[in-house]
């Protein structure tokens, strides 16, 4: 596998696009400056192209095995996840007290589509471990935090996150787990739990579960969900390991992508656990760990697309078929308009992702740090609207361009010793993972809009009035074209956010999530094709003439392609709904 991170694209989108720099000297952020972030991206992209990249095909081969002593990871894997320790980068964005180096988890974001993009797999593993150490930080009892945060933060110890069982899906208020009280103040924690990442394996002397359980006599459904931390191994005073806890892999499930990742089926039998958070309050700790997924879980989709499209280039420029003019011979099908212009869906769909991705992490990092109360609270509104986008939007387009890299391929992209084959089938997960995107959709529509009365998404639209009027204002008839295809989209957007306010207000909740999924795709177009629009704007007044070219080609096919379409998928959300269900006995057989 040849993959080279688009550094240059990378440091863009976060400097000019996402807005990194406004995050330079706030609280906990005092280590970040502009000038590190290059250096950083190139360290970073380094091991990714040395390192996992080579692994990837070994991986997806060998996969995870499971033996009388646990999970054991593919050939590699556990020198990769050394030089991946040793280098610091489970503790990038991590608060310098507990050994982190304190920078921006935007900028952690950047270099994890790297590692995501050169081998997925490998890259679930620190993901999870992002999330635990989130949790800890907000929910964790001091001493909590003083034993378990400098190990994770280290990378020395792994986490992860146990919420399905076989019963309990995406309802996780179904859950049975049972949490006991012990004695000592710790809780024996018994029961199976499904699809849990990276539940065991050899790359770290401990792993550190998150676990959702039932306390005797909790309320039914969710209210009654308790969050426990259950290590693989009990943790001595002195902070060595001690005795072995009741949690162990009892399987691995079979899966079509991603292999060389363990999704282990864990039981725990007695296992000694303790508290995190309040009693019958741990799914809004767990949301905490669920938002970080969620936003990574995204960014996989940007990965697996940007790995997609260079896997589809690098193969345009060398497989010779048909004819193109002045070419002698059979000509490199990159000649061919139409596989060039798949190539540019893919490049556009990717680069306006990664800018809401990246977005979405400058947001949570100021409504973190920032020492106004009042950009406190615009930066997590954004966060929170742009969070179930940036899953499902992403992770849908991920999908999408990793298909398209098949295409480009022809044959050879539907075999399985291909990299365009693994890369469609690593990519599928990743709109399930973390709560599905119908899930996101319902989120997005009933929490995040109907929350706050629409007014996150109507700063959103007034960002983008402002993008619409710096187009318009250049007299660049490129730009003026893209500010009118910007504009007719978000008026699309806007009255589609409307209707579904109205919709939700008349309580026909059932006729508004009917279109949630079509309107967060609309939401992503619009606000994808404004970044681009940005990011265009900001490379204009740039002197590399080459880039300017690029980003407004980029932008303006994707205005052409999609933002052209959104007046249409107005009438999809307004209408689509009722068409279906006004006929659901006739249709599914139910009233």
């Amino acid at each position: 596998m040849a993959y080279d991170a688009p550094i240059d694209e990378i440091e863009f989108s976060l400097k000019a696009v996402a807005g990194l720099g406004q995050l330079e000297g706030l609280p906990g952020l005092e280590a970040y400056s502009d000038d590190l972030v290059r250096p950083i991206l190139e360290e970073a992209a380094k091991l990714a192209r040395d390192v996992l990249a080579p692994l990837n095909p070994v991986g997806d081969s060998q996969g995870a095995q499971l033996g009388p002593d646990g999970v054991t990871s593919p050939d590699g894997f556990k020198a990769a996840y050394e030089a991946f320790r040793n280098g610091g980068w489970m503790g990038l964005a991590a608060p310098e007290a507990f050994g982190g180096q304190g920078l921006p988890r935007a900028l952690a974001l950047g270099v994890m589509e790297m590692f995501h993009s050169a081998n997925m797999a490998f890259g679930l593993c620190p993901m999870l471990s992002f999330g635990a150490i989130e949790a800890l930080q907000a929910h964790g009892t001091p001493e909590q935090q003083r034993v378990y945060l400098p190990k994770l933060v280290a990378g020395e110890w792994t986490g992860t996150m146990n919420l399905t069982e076989p019963q309990a899906g995406s309802d996780v208020g179904a859950l049975t787990t049972k949490a006991v009280p012990d004695a000592d103040g710790s809780y024996a924690i018994s029961g199976q739990k499904i699809y849990i990442t990276w539940g065991d394996h050899d790359l770290t002397g401990n792993i550190i579960h998150m676990v959702l359980a039932r306390l005797p006599g909790a309320p039914a459904g969710s209210k009654g969900i308790s969050l426990f931390l259950v290590p693989k191994f009990l943790v001595n005073d002195d902070g060595s390991l001690g005795a072995r806890n009741g949690v162990r892999c009892i399987g691995l499930e079979k899966k079509i992508g991603i292999h060389a990742s363990p999704t282990c089926v864990m039981e725990y039998s007695g296992a000694k656990g303790w508290l995190i958070g309040e009693v019958n309050k741990g799914l809004a700790c767990m949301f905490t760990m669920m938002n970080s997924a969620r936003l990574n879980v995204g960014l996989e989709g940007v990965a697996v697309g940007e790995a997609a499209y260079q896997a589809a280039f690098n193969f345009a420029q060398e497989r010779k078929q048909g004819k193109a003019d002045g070419i002698a011979g059979p000509a490199p099908i990159l000649h061919h308009a139409d596989v060039r212009r798949t190539l540019i869906t893919m490049r556009a769909r990717v680069a306006a992702a990664r800018a809401i991705c990246y977005a979405c992490g400058v947001s949570a990092d100021l409504a973190h740090a920032s020492e106004v109360p009042a950009v406190r609270a615009a930066a997590k509104a954004r966060e929170d609207l742009l969070t179930p986008i940036a899953k499902a939007w992403s992770t849908d387009m991920g999908v999408d361009v990793a298909s398209l890299g098949v295409q480009v391929h022809g044959g050879m992209g539907f075999m399985n010793e291909t990299l365009a084959a693994q890369l469609y089938r690593d990519a599928r997960i990743a709109p399930i993972y973390e709560g599905t995107n119908g899930i996101q959709a319902i989120d997005l529509v009933g929490r995040k809009l109907a929350g706050n009365g629409g007014a996150s998404m109507r700063a959103m639209l007034a960002e983008i009035d402002d993008t619409v009027r710096m187009a318009r204002t250049t007299n660049d008839p490129q730009f003026v074209q893209l500010a009118e295809r910007l504009w007719a989209a978000s008026k699309a957007l806007g009255d589609a956010t409307d209707w579904m306010l109205k919709t939700l207000k008349a309580e026909e909740q059932d006729k508004a999530l009917a279109s949630a999924t079509v309107y967060l795709g609309l939401a992503g177009n619009v606000i994808g094709g404004h970044f681009l629009t940005r990011a265009a704007l900001a490379a204009r007044s740039g002197e590399n003439l080459d880039d300017r070219a690029r980003k407004v080609a980029l932008a303006g096919f994707f205005a052409e392609t999609v933002l052209t379409a959104a007046p249409g998928t107005l009438a999809s959300i307004t209408e689509g709904g009722s068409t279906f269900l006004v006929n659901s006995k006739a249709l599914f057989g139910i009233d």
